[in-house]
């Protein structure tokens, strides 16, 4: 019983762990998160001409 405190309390402070990473998703990685709902809600409302105007506006917005 005594050889597993030092591996409990290993565990406890939380070592072994993988960090976290902090900071901004990168645009792309984003994009393809968001793209397999973006099309499922496309076909579910067959909006073909919402999508062209929502994606025209965005590209103004953008400045391209």
């Amino acid at each position: 019983m005594a050889l597993t405190a030092p591996r409990t309390t290993f565990r406890a402070q939380g070592r072994g762990t993988r960090p976290r990473r902090t900071g901004r998703r990168h645009p792309l990685v984003a994009t393809l998160m968001a793209l397999p709902l973006a099309v499922l809600l496309l076909v579910v409302f067959d909006g073909w001409e919402t999508v062209a105007t929502q994606a025209s506006s965005v590209g103004v917005m953008l400045g391209r």
